[in-house]
């Protein structure tokens, strides 16, 4: 494990004015997302969608590191050159990263709970991937609010399953990004969304210390602290801020260099006005705050695009992606 590598790749993913892109839909999402634009999902159309967000101009000025699928490391540009994405990004100084886990599904003892599997054979897949040009991964833990859950046993058993991850990650010198996420789905309040968060992360950061994970060569991916959807009481903007930092506060170690947060099902424009809050609000914490935004960052993009419009496209996302950069400076 080259500790200086790790932690030199951490610091470039969370530098501040930049973020991360969520790019790694599964084929049965991107699937989803093509559907309401009336694409087809193919082999190629994929890959054109992809080339579309990865070449627009500049886009380096604003993302530090790029999440793929499987399928999207292992493509390249669609122009004559053929240049495999992960040397096309490594060429903008932008990291290439991949999803490395295999789904959420349903947890043995703990009915209407999730854990989220793919440890079979991921050491091997490291290596490969490291091979490949990726330099960071990531790994999503799922904590679904509701009657009487999340309990204690999903809870342990999907930080066991992101330290394990973490741990395999740095032995291949891949920086782990570690994602547990609250869902957004459900009637909680904002309360009870706070205090899963802190019971969830304190967990998270015990179980990874009990592996030896380095924390330095780390980045969490933690969900904001927010209302549940169907909610009658939305909390607004700057109590979302401050719960939220105040769950990081109490939780997460100084050694940890930055925090991307997900979107979670936000709208684009709100999760850039919480990320904007936070850091206008808090000039002195121990970590950078930015993004690593999926949806947030390509539902503009997604519907400019259609198809076939790839100037639309890059110049929706780009202005999303611009804006994201700005918040994670507090500077909208």
């Amino acid at each position: 494990m080259n500790e200086q590598l790790l932690m030199k790749t951490a610091s470039d993913m969370v530098k501040k004015g930049k973020g991360i892109l969520a790019a790694d839909e599964s084929t049965p999402t991107i699937g989803k997302r093509f559907s309401q634009i009336a694409v087809e999902s193919t082999f190629e159309s994929r890959n054109e969608y992809r080339d579309m967000l990865f070449t627009a101009d500049k886009m380096e000025e604003y993302i530090s590191g790029v999440i793929m699928y499987d399928e999207t490391l292992r493509q390249s540009t669609t122009s004559n050159d053929k240049t495999p994405f992960t040397k096309l990004l490594s060429d903008k100084n932008v990291l290439p990263g991949i999803k490395v886990d295999t789904g959420a599904k349903n947890l043995a003892g703990a009915p209407n709970e999730k854990i989220t599997e793919g440890l079979d054979g991921l050491r091997e897949r490291l290596v490969e991937y490291y091979e490949m040009g990726a330099r960071f991964a990531k790994w999503r833990a799922v904590i679904t609010i509701g009657d009487s859950i999340p309990s204690d046993h999903c809870i342990v058993a999907n930080a066991h399953g992101l330290a394990r991850y973490a741990s395999l990650c740095q032995e291949s010198n891949i920086v782990p990004i570690v994602e547990p996420e609250i869902l957004m789905d459900g009637e909680h309040n904002i309360d009870t969304c706070y205090e899963v968060t802190n019971k969830t992360l304190d967990c998270v950061f015990d179980v990874l210390k009990l592996h030896n994970v380095m924390l330095e060569g780390i980045v969490l991916k933690p969900n904001m602290v927010i209302s549940g959807m169907e909610c009658d009481q939305q909390a607004n903007v700057d109590t979302v801020s401050e719960m939220t930092v105040n769950a990081l506060k109490e939780n997460v170690p100084s050694e940890v260099p930055g925090i991307a947060f997900l979107s979670g099902g936000q709208s684009s424009d709100d999760a850039t006005l919480h990320l904007n809050s936070m850091n206008k609000n808090n000039v002195s914490l121990p970590w950078n705050l930015t993004f690593s935004y999926g949806r947030a960052l390509q539902a503009d993009a997604l519907i400019g695009w259609g198809g076939e419009n790839r100037e639309k496209g890059q110049e929706a996302f780009l202005n999303r992606a611009k804006n994201n950069g700005l918040a994670s400076m507090g500077m909208l």
